[in-house]
């Protein structure tokens, strides 16, 4: 049986969640091993949520927020880095390997780059294969 990673993406609002959806309405290929959450900002994704992300199931997860500088509230992707940034390091020190949280800068106009993330991560978590429970 082929191993199917399942993805869990948290969108930012303004912006990925407008390039996620902009890939859709294009008809952009990309794997379905994603599942979209709409959040107003994606420095509101915790690491709770992350870890529990990968508690419920998720093999990886992948948080999208608009580029720096473009943030609808000022500065909170740069908060989001902060955070992703302290949750790989607690993810390695629990045995998790930290390429299975991603994040990206994505644009409402960038649909391709959207596309593109998906199935990088899809052919990365692959190769990682499923995390032992």
């Amino acid at each position: 049986m082929v191993f199917e990673p399942k993805i869990l993406a948290f969108l930012c609002n303004w912006c990925s969640y407008a390039g996620a959806d902009l890939a859709g309405v294009s008809r952009f290929q990309y794997p379905p091993n994603v599942l979209p959450i709409r959040v107003m900002c994606s420095s509101r994704v915790s690491p709770e949520h992350i870890f529990q992300a990968f508690d419920q199931g998720a093999d990886g997860v992948f948080v999208a927020g608009c580029h720096p500088g473009d943030c609808h509230y000022m500065n909170g992707n740069y908060k989001t880095l902060r955070k992703v940034k302290l949750t790989k390091k607690m993810l390695e020190q629990i045995g998790i390997n930290p390429k299975r949280l991603r994040l990206e800068w994505i644009s409402s106009a960038e649909g391709v780059k959207f596309a593109e993330v998906v199935r990088e991560m899809t052919e990365e978590l692959k190769e990682l294969g499923p995390i032992e429970r």
